[in-house]
């Protein structure tokens, strides 16, 4: 779809009813806010339903929000803070570079306002009762999850992976309540990631879900809910400072696990780094 977003809403406002006319108002004054809501979010903001905003992308010619979202995202591009502007083709590399450390701050920052300390500690003590903790994630929230898993895995053999959505189902469906899922995913969103919360909650299993919409779907299916404040433009989907954003969560968890059963940790710590030494040799 060529036209811009905002010549689109202007064509077309005429065919919005009165709950879309609320939509649409909320856009013009909060357009660069607007790009990062769920559809939940969005319809929360104006006092709508979901099916509400749906509808109003439908009357403005989208297939769905995803595609109003990136529309929305097109036509701020060239009015959104610089660590979120799109580069020109002429930048220096110094610009670049300047614009990257942005990104990373905004996005560390970002989490750190919305992480809640509380959240992390009660997810930190689920972990240290669990048997075992699987930290799992689909497509590039998978790779995070294997990287925070790794930086578990120097302290307890309890933490795992397990590969691919299809392997993650299986594995859910022979957990019990002892065991712990630590789930990263911004949206909170994805089909096969509900299936597999769905399943491990059946069996018993406690969810920790890492995510940037706290009222996502998979919220509602996790015990503790630690939130990523970075903001992922539909334009830049799986962003690398978005990734160290969820890094950065995963090493406060880390943190505190370590804090919390220091002679453990102390002794485990020891032991890999001897074992790694002796590798090295």
């Amino acid at each position: 779809m060529g036209t811009n977003f905002w010549e689109l809403l202007h064509q077309r406002q005429d065919q919005l009813t009165r709950s879309g006319h609320a939509v649409a108002d909320y856009l013009l004054q909060h357009a660069d806010e607007a790009q990062y809501l769920s559809i939940s979010s969005l319809a929360r903001e104006c006092n709508v339903a979901e099916a509400t905003v749906f509808r109003f992308c439908r009357a403005l010619g989208f297939d769905g929000y995803h595609e109003m979202r990136i529309a929305l995202a097109q036509a701020n591009a060239t009015g959104t803070p610089s660590s979120q502007r799109e580069l020109q083709p002429g930048a220096t590399t110094a610009e670049l570079c300047e614009h990257a450390y942005a990104r990373f701050l905004t996005a560390i920052n970002g989490t750190q306002n919305a992480l809640s300390a509380e959240a992390v500690d009660e997810a930190v003590h689920l972990m240290q009762e669990a048997r075992q903790v699987f930290c799992l994630g689909q497509g590039g929230s998978m790779l995070l999850a294997n990287d925070i898993c790794a930086r578990f895995a120097s302290l307890s053999t309890k933490f795992r992976t397990a590969g691919d959505s299809h392997l993650q189902l299986l594995t859910a469906s022979l957990m019990n309540e002892a065991d712990v899922v630590l789930f990263v995913s911004y949206s909170g969103a994805t089909r096969d990631m509900m299936e597999t919360l769905r399943t491990a909650k059946a069996a018993g299993a406690k969810i920790i879900l890492l995510t940037h919409y706290e009222d996502s779907p998979g919220a509602s299916l996790a015990d503790v809910v630690l939130l990523c404040g970075a903001q992922e433009s539909p334009l830049d989907s799986g962003s690398i400072p978005i990734k160290a954003a969820f890094l950065y969560v995963g090493e406060v968890l880390v943190l505190r696990y370590m804090l919390d059963d220091p002679a453990h940790s102390n002794t485990a710590q020891d032991l890999t780094s001897e074992a790694l030494t002796v590798k090295m040799l």
